[in-house]
C-alpha cells in the first residue's frame, strides 16, 4: 500500500486516516482517483462533490462517494450482513474486519479486477460477517458469498487456531485474500486457459469435499514443501490456488509499500549485496514477475531479520520453492494479460 499525501499541506497520509496529523484537515479516500481529498462539507475552498460513505458515521469507513451517487462506497456496498451497532462486542470486531476488507478492495482495484456487488449483479460478490450461531457456518466462499466469522477478529482466538491448525501465518487480511481467491477462480478460468492452470495446480474436478476430509484425517501425509506454499495448499487444487493467490497479494502489497517509501539497499559487504536489490520497484507497474519476486525476497529477508533482532516472529515465515514461483508467475502473467 502506498503512502498518500494531504491535499492541504502535502504531509504524509496513511490509508486508514480520516484527518491529516499535521494540519488536522478532515480527509477521505477517493478510490476513483486513488488519492485523499477533502470532502465538500469539510472544506471551504473545496470544489468537488464528494461526501463520506454512510459507514463513516460508525467509524468503519473513510472512503468517499459523489453526492449524487450511492449512499455507500464501493467497498461497503459489498456488505450483505453486518453486526448491529448495539451489539458492542461484535460491532468492534466488524470494525477490525472492515479495515482488512477495505485494504483488499484497494488492491483488487490496483490489479484491475472486476469488483461488483452481488446485490446488484448475480456474478458479483458480497460479504457476510457472522457471529457464532450455527455450528455449520464457517469462514469461506460459496458462489460469490464470502463469509467471515466475527471471532476471527479476536486476536487470542486467532492465535489459538493458528497453533491448532499448525499455520505459521493467520491474519484477517490473509483470510480475505484467500477467500477472494476462490471467487476469482470462477471468473478467471471459464476459458481454455484452465488447462494451463491444471498443469500447475492440479485438476480441480477431483471431489473437493472428499479431498478435504482426507487432508484433515491425515494432514501430514504428503511431502508438500517442494510443491506448495503451505501445507493446506496440498489438500486440493482450489486450495492451492487460493493459498498461492493470497501470497501473490501479500508480495504485491508489501512491495508497493516499500516502493512508496523509497526503500532500497546499499550494503558494503559483498555477501549482503547478493541478498538485496538496489531499489524496490512498483509491482503494479512491473511486467516481469522475476523482478517482483527478487525484490520481495530481499525485502522479506531484511524485515524478518529486523524482527528477530527484537525477539519477534518473522513477518513472512515462508520459504518459497521453485514450483510455487512458477505458480506465482502464472498468476501475475494472467492478470497482466487481462489488464492489457
Amino acid at each position: 500500500m502506498k503512502i498518500f499525501k494531504c491535499p492541504n499541506c502535502n504531509s504524509p497520509v496513511f490509508f486508514e486516516n480520516t484527518k491529516c496529523q499535521n494540519c488536522n484537515t478532515t480527509l477521505g479516500y477517493n478510490h476513483y482517483l486513488d488519492r485523499f481529498e477533502i470532502p465538500k462539507s469539510f472544506g471551504e475552498n473545496t470544489n468537488n462533490h464528494l461526501k463520506f460513505c454512510s459507514n463513516y458515521q460508525w467509524g468503519v469507513c473513510n472512503w468517499l462517494v459523489t453526492e449524487q451517487n450511492s449512499e455507500f462506497c464501493l467497498a461497503c456496498s459489498l456488505n450483505r450482513i453486518v453486526p448491529n451497532q448495539s451489539d458492542i462486542g461484535n460491532f468492534e470486531k466488524w470494525q477490525k474486519l472492515e479495515i482488512a476488507k477495505h485494504r483488499l478492495i484497494y488492491q483488487l482495484l490496483k490489479l484491475r479486477l472486476p469488483v461488483k456487488s452481488k446485490l446488484v449483479d448475480n456474478q458479483g460478490l458480497t460479504f457476510d460477517f457472522l457471529s457464532i450461531g450455527n455450528e455449520d457456518i464457517y469462514t469461506g466462499h460459496s458462489n460469490g458469498i464470502i463469509t467471515i466469522l466475527l471471532k476471527e477478529a479476536d486476536a487470542v482466538h486467532r492465535e489459538q487456531l493458528r497453533k491448532q491448525m499448525n499455520e505459521p501465518y493467520r491474519t484477517l487480511l490473509g483470510h480475505f485474500r484467500h477467500e477472494i481467491g476462490h471467487y476469482y477462480w470462477f471468473l478467471l478460468f471459464n476459458s481454455p486457459n484452465v488447462e494451463t492452470y491444471r498443469n500447475l495446480f492440479g485438476d480441480e474436478r477431483i471431489d473437493y469435499a472428499g479431498a478435504l476430509n482426507r487432508y484433515y484425517e491425515n494432514p501430514n501425509s504428503t511431502n508438500w514443501q517442494n510443491n506448495y506454499i503451505t501445507r493446506y495448499a496440498s489438500a486440493h487444487s482450489w486450495e492451492d490456488w487460493a493459498e498461492t493467490w493470497a501470497h501473490y497479494l501479500h508480495l504485491m502489497d508489501t512491495l508497493e509499500t516499500a516502493n512508496s517509501l523509497g526503500i532500497g539497499f546499499s550494503p558494503e559487504e559483498q555477501h549482503i549485496k547478493k541478498l538485496v536489490v538496489k531499489t524496490c520497484p512498483n509491482p503494479y507497474k512491473t511486467k516481469n514477475f522475476k523482478d517482483i519476486f527478487t525484490a520481495s525476497v530481499a525485502l522479506t529477508c531484511s524485515v524478518n531479520s529486523l524482527n528477530r533482532s527484537m525477539g519477534l516472529s518473522d513477518i513472512y515465515p515462508f520459504v518459497i520453492p521453485h514450483k510455487v514461483v512458477e505458480k506465482l508467475t502464472f498468476i501475475h502473467d494472467l492478470l497482466q494479460s487481462r489488464a492489457n
